[in-house]
């Protein structure tokens, strides 16, 4: 039901591991599955694998709930924040973190190597839904979330962005929104904690830049949803409370 292969992303120069999930009746059928598409592999499924010790859990959810759905997750590395970024840090960035980050940005082409060499390899070797492929993010990944659906609307038609780190890239990524020719992607839902780092200067500006994006695709003509969640903070154990929510937005959670 869960396995694990390696694949060599050429942005990053290295093998990385993929861990894929199938339902336990796969082999029992010959039925056609979503795929859901997700960054931080190793924080995904169990806690035994996670940096932290602490996951989404999304294994144990996905069996006691006969969800039917293949999940390929992604494992990041030891420079996260260079391989998620889209562009440059820009000036909220620097203001929020106080600091001038690596110029490198590896994110767009990354996702363009799961759209391009990951994406037919999965349709290949399992029997995929081919126009109901899903992305979901956490953070840094929320933000590869939503310049997906906008750069690939015809390939991924719904999305999921938990307490996503807009701020990394804001005013590109909004440059980006705003200049995109249509938003044609099915549905995309957000979420932000009120309370993501503790500091109360920082939470609001987390918050707003959130916000911002939201406001932006929903003029745009957008249908996404934007979800505030009280005491939210910026960690996987409340981060897993919120799978349920995931789940039932993407699939109807079972």
């Amino acid at each position: 039901m869960l396995v694990t292969k390696k694949y060599w992303i050429p942005v990053f120069n290295e093998e990385r591991t993929i861990r894929i999930y199938v339902p336990h009746t796969y082999e029992q059928t010959s039925k056609s599955y979503p795929v859901l598409y997700m960054h931080d592999g190793q924080n995904v499924f169990e806690d035994k694998d996670a940096v932290g010790g602490s996951s989404l859990r999304l294994k144990d959810y996905l069996m006691e709930n006969n969800v039917q759905v293949i999940v390929v997750a992604i494992d990041s590395g030891a420079n996260r924040m260079e391989e998620y970024r889209l562009w440059p840090p820009g000036e909220l960035s620097e203001e929020l973190t106080g600091k001038t980050d690596s110029k490198e940005a590896k994110g767009r082409e990354y996702i363009d190597f799961i759209v391009q060499e990951l994406k037919p390899l999965i349709d290949a070797n399992y029997r995929t839904q081919g126009d109901q492929n899903y992305m979901a993010g956490i953070s840094l990944g929320g933000l590869l979330t939503v310049y997906s659906l906008c750069r690939y609307p015809t390939v991924f038609s719904q999305g999921v962005g938990i307490s996503s780190a807009f701020f990394r890239n804001q005013e590109k990524l909004e440059q980006y929104i705003l200049e995109s020719e249509s938003i044609g992607f099915d549905r995309l839902y957000l979420d932000c904690g009120d309370m993501e780092f503790g500091d109360g200067r920082i939470d609001r500006a987390f918050l707003k830049s959130n916000e911002r994006i939201y406001g932006i695709l929903e003029e745009r003509g957008a249908s996404v949803e934007f979800k505030v969640v009280k005491d939210g903070k910026h960690h996987y154990e409340s981060f897993s409370y919120r799978v349920d929510d995931i789940m039932t937005f993407l699939i109807g959670g079972r």
